[in-house]
This record gives structure tokens, sequence and C-alpha cells, in this order.
């Protein structure tokens, strides 16, 4: 059974990156096929993996296998000539929070250090969920489509944002000194977010952008704004080609 999914850009294309997206708490690879599909339409070559395994016990342990699971994650998604790049890792809830832990270690093999990264829906240190299904859906989105993706997917883990991330990740990924172009996805209806300390980590990162979801909650990159935050990705990703200078400025505007 593989552990990827993968999606690829048009026929005739040249790939213009290579995008690795890990899940979150009680997510699939399936979770993210309606993302997945609409970046790789835009030339990029998409690999979704399983969310990360993380063991409070063992919070360096955790990180390592992480860091070879994205490195096998990369290395499998390279073309007949290398890696496309830029390499950019987008990690929701948990798999946001391994990513930015894993990029606060000091030794980042070469090979697959990121270009850039996007951390969607990254939680707050007493974000948890408890009540039954339905409510968790309400606290994840509002998109029907979503709601029912997860809730026809058996292998989806209800009740899974009612685990506790452990301090230690969530210490390693608040504190983690990013260094490479990173994007900060949270939606302004996420109760999971701890807004505040999203400002200061957007704040204390060299080059961090911080973009808010109107009405978007936990699930941010599935939302009913899904459209939109994906075309923010696509920005962003485009933006990395220019030193982060967006191809259009708007000079005037009565909206």
């Amino acid at each position: 059974m593989t552990d990827h999914t993968d999606h690829h850009g048009p026929e005739g294309l040249r790939t213009r990156g290579t995008i690795i997206v890990v899940p979150g708490r009680g997510e699939t690879r399936a979770t993210y096929t309606r993302l997945g599909r609409r970046l790789a339409a835009d030339a990029y070559r998409v690999r979704v993996t399983d969310a990360p395994d993380v063991d409070a016990d063992d919070v360096p342990g955790s990180l390592i296998r992480f860091g070879a699971e994205i490195a096998d994650a990369v290395e499998g998604a390279a073309a007949d000539d290398g890696v496309v790049r830029p390499v950019v890792l987008l990690g929701a809830d948990t798999g946001a929070v391994a990513i930015a832990a894993l990029l606060g270690r000091a030794q980042i093999p070469a090979a697959w250090q990121p270009d850039a990264v996007v951390l969607a829906g990254l939680p707050g240190r007493t974000a948890t969920v408890s009540g039954p299904w339905d409510h968790e859906l309400d606290v994840r989105t509002s998109c029907p489509v979503h709601r029912v993706t997860l809730a026809d997917d058996p292998q989806v883990r209800r009740g899974s944002l009612d685990d506790a991330v452990p301090d230690a990740f969530l210490a390693a990924a608040y504190e983690s000194d990013i260094l490479v172009p990173t994007l900060l996805l949270t939606g302004d209806a996420d109760p999971l977010a701890d807004r505040d300390a999203l400002a200061r980590v957007a704040k204390s990162l060299a080059r961090a952008r911080l973009s808010v979801v109107r009405d978007a909650h936990h699930d941010v990159l599935n939302d009913l704004q899904h459209r939109s935050v994906a075309a923010e990705i696509i920005t962003f990703l485009e933006a990395l080609r220019t030193d982060l200078v967006p191809a259009i400025a708007v000079e005037t505007s009565a909206w």
C-alpha cells in the first residue's frame, strides 16, 4: 500500500515546482484531493503524504522519522532530470506543526531543503474539540462538499480534534526559526487558532506572511473559500520566482 497520492500537471506543460502536502489530525490523503488537483492544474507536481505520527514521549525521534518521510516524498516526486524546484512543504493542523518543528532543527539535508512552506490551520496550545461528530464537522468546515468528503471517508478518524497536540511539538513549531519564505493561513472563524500567537510568529520570521480567511473554519484549505485560498497559495508560489514581489499590484480600486 502506498503512503502517498500524486497529482500531476497538464500534459505538455513545464512543471513549475513540487508541493508536498501533509494532512493533520484525523485526515487522510483523500481529504486533499480537491486541493491537490487544483494546484496541479497550475502545472505544479503535488504529492500528498499521510498525516505525521506524533509521539509526545519521543519528540526528537518523531521529527527524525517525519524528516525521513518528507525526504522520501520529495525524492519520489522527482522528474527524470531531478526534483523540480521550488520545493514547497504545505501542512495543515498537525501537519503544519510537524513541518514548522522540523524546520526549527539545525540540520536539514540539502537534498530536500524546502524553498518555502505553507502552514495552514496551526492549532493553539490549548486547542481541542469535545463533542459529537456533527460538532467536529462544524469546527472543521461549513463547505457542504468537504463535509461529505470527511463523512464518507471510512479512514477519517472521527473525534481526532479532541487529541491534544503535545506541548513540546507546539513549542517547537511556534518557536521555530524558519528561514525560508512562509505563508501562514488561518480562518477567522477557527476556534482552535491562536491569532495573537500566529501574529507573533509571522512578525518573528524574516520572510513570513499571515493571511486570514474571512469566515473560514479550522480546515482553512477546504472550507467554502477554498478557491480563494488556493489562489492565495498560487500567488505565493509564483512570487517565489521574483523574490516575493507579486506580479500584480493594485494601483487604484473602489473596493
